[in-house]
């Protein structure tokens, strides 16, 4: 069972390291912030798997927070989106057509 585990960790190590290259590459926000997120959920089962394998209960309490982490980083990402959406429509000649006399 340990040798699965360890074949587990392995493969979840290599998807951190894509994720990572990603986060590095982009191109857009959105896909580095898709990344993140990768490596956030990636993380959280790397952990819970090293948890099982090496019988250390308080990994998975650091799981938990890294995944509450995960969270609020999303929350953020797309709350400035949204607040740079907002801002650009707002700014857009084409908002309001009408004449000021």
């Amino acid at each position: 069972m340990t040798l699965l585990l360890d074949v587990v960790a392995l493969f979840l190590l290599g998807n951190l390291l894509l994720a990572l290259v990603r986060i590095w590459r982009g191109p857009d926000p959105a896909d580095r912030m898709l990344a993140s997120q990768l490596f956030g959920t990636t993380g959280v089962a790397l952990l819970l798997v090293l948890a099982e394998a090496q019988g250390m209960p308080s990994l998975r309490d650091v799981a938990l927070i890294l995944a509450l982490l995960s969270v609020l980083a999303i929350v953020a990402f797309v709350t400035r989106v949204v607040g740079i959406d907002r801002t650009e429509k707002d700014t857009s000649p084409d908002q309001d057509t009408r004449a000021h006399d």
